[in-house]
């Protein structure tokens, strides 16, 4: 679901909606960006709201969904924590501006914060939908799955390569050691057998890099 159509479906005025719309496509398009861009949220919007469907999401829950997908990253610094604290708070500030009803602010507020720590209630098919499309690109193509990795390393360029090797190495046993990484049965068959592929063929990479590694 596309940006204005998430806010009207709310009830929001698709005039400030536009304007808000232009601001987060400059956030986007920011130069330090390297993967945490608009192909991105496209994406996840795009993959959030087939899961939606899969679940059987009303037209209200889905529109909460799509703007948390478009937002959860308009803020992106690489200061995890502090990043989506601050794109949850451009939520709230942008959707109350457009006119959206309070419960539906502090629903997709939730939805944004969630994606902090990849975590939410089971029961939450919201946040369910929104944080395993986060992910997919984890099951994506070989290819596509190392530009990902090439494009997060250079947002975090400040680090050295071995800083970096060590910390890459720490998401990715972390990630791996998990009995599940997606919530959803939907978005496990889909990605879950690609991702663990993919993530275990990194690893091995770093730690072939590694001199201290044996």
């Amino acid at each position: 679901m596309d940006w204005p159509t998430a806010i009207t479906r709310l009830g929001g005025d698709h005039r400030i909606a536009a304007v808000a719309w232009n601001d987060l496509e400059t956030r986007y398009a920011e130069p330090h960006r390297r993967y945490h861009d608009l192909r991105h949220v496209t994406a996840v919007a795009h993959d959030s709201g087939d899961l939606a469907v899969a679940f059987g999401l009303g037209a209200r829950e889905r529109a909460l969904v799509a703007i948390a997908a478009w937002t959860h990253d308009v803020v992106y610094d690489a200061r995890p924590g502090e990043d989506e604290r601050a794109s949850a708070a451009w939520t709230r500030d942008e959707l109350t501006n457009a006119g959206v009803p309070v419960p539906d602010v502090e629903r997709a507020e939730e939805l944004v914060l969630s994606t902090i720590h990849h975590a939410a209630p089971d029961e939450d098919l919201l946040a369910t939908a929104l944080l395993d499309a986060d992910l997919a690109i984890l099951g994506a193509a070989p290819e596509d799955y190392e530009q990902y990795a090439n494009g997060v390393r250079e947002e975090y360029s400040i680090y050295s390569d071995e800083d970096w090797r060590a910390g890459r190495a720490a998401v990715l046993e972390n990630l791996l050691a998990r009995p599940r990484l997606y919530r959803s049965d939907i978005a496990r068959a889909r990605w879950e057998a690609k991702a663990r592929e993919n993530l275990s063929n990194e690893l091995t990479r770093w730690r072939d890099a590694d001199p201290h590694h044996r």
